[in-house]
């Protein structure tokens, strides 16, 4: 029986999916049947997550990349049509954040450094990829995005603005190559435990204030993100475009009254 979640015979392109969630998305697509082109800076990384797809009966390709170069986003795309055949699904996951404070305080090079790492790159590998999504008859783009995107941070500021801009690019390319059928939407997690965001979940008095102030109470894990990626890349999330998908426990729905207030 066809499933709405089934992948097989696609090419998914996952940037950043050695670890969090990139990683639990690279995984569950492979799961889903889709051909799993593992990228990250680090090959020995890469080689890992392939290797343990693989032995659970995935199909994973290897092709490392740093997400900042565009010779190598380049590559990137190039290894992928050279060895797979095509593109079907590109899952923009791969981002930075070196700077916590002020907006006032960042200095310039962490300023350039998360635009155009967070923006700049999307944007790149978005062009490239594009035309060959198109000539497979179309397909997904899935950009990962953040809530510090729809909301203010006194800390994350000029992360949140690039988050923003994803949502944007998102409906941009959904504009654009829809006529050609392609599908472009963001997922904008909240609070999620992947090292990424270590310095959130860790900080006693940030945690207690997130989580209490959620309505499930918790904050998420990478493989509560990873459905709604498979979902939007396969025949389920069809006539789904241009949407960026909140995926918080209800942070930005609202705050909850404590029973003990």
């Amino acid at each position: 029986m066809a499933s709405l979640f089934d992948l097989t015979g696609k090419v998914a392109m996952v940037t950043g999916s050695t670890k969090g969630i990139g990683l639990a998305i690279a995984t569950r697509m492979a799961e889903h049947g889709a051909t799993v082109v593992v990228s990250s800076r680090k090959p020995d990384a890469c080689e890992a997550v392939a290797a343990k797809i693989r032995d659970n009966g995935g199909k994973a390709v290897v092709i490392p990349c740093h997400i900042a170069r565009k010779e190598e986003l380049r590559n990137l795309v190039d290894q992928t049509l050279s060895r797979c055949g095509g593109i079907d699904i590109l899952v923009q996951n791969a981002g930075v954040n070196p700077y916590l404070g002020p907006a006032a305080g960042m200095p310039d090079d962490a300023y350039e450094r998360v635009m155009g790492s967070n923006v700049r790159s999307n944007w790149w590998l978005a062009n490239m990829a594009l035309p060959h999504i198109a000539k497979r008859g179309g397909g997904s783009v899935i950009i990962i995005s953040s809530i510090g995107g729809l909301r203010g941070s006194a800390q994350l500021g000029t992360y949140a603005i690039s988050k923003a801009a994803d949502m944007q690019l998102a409906r941009n390319i959904a504009v654009e190559w829809g006529p050609m059928n392609i599908r472009a939407n963001a997922i904008a997690p909240g609070l999620v435990r992947t090292d990424f965001a270590r310095a959130l979940w860790e900080n006693p008095t940030l945690y207690r204030k997130r989580t209490k102030d959620t309505p499930l109470q918790r904050i998420g894990e990478p493989d509560e993100i990873a459905g709604a990626a498979v979902f939007l890349a396969s025949a389920a999330g069809s006539f789904t475009t241009g949407q960026t998908i909140v995926i918080d426990g209800g942070t930005t729905a609202g705050s909850v009254v404590s029973h003990d207030d």
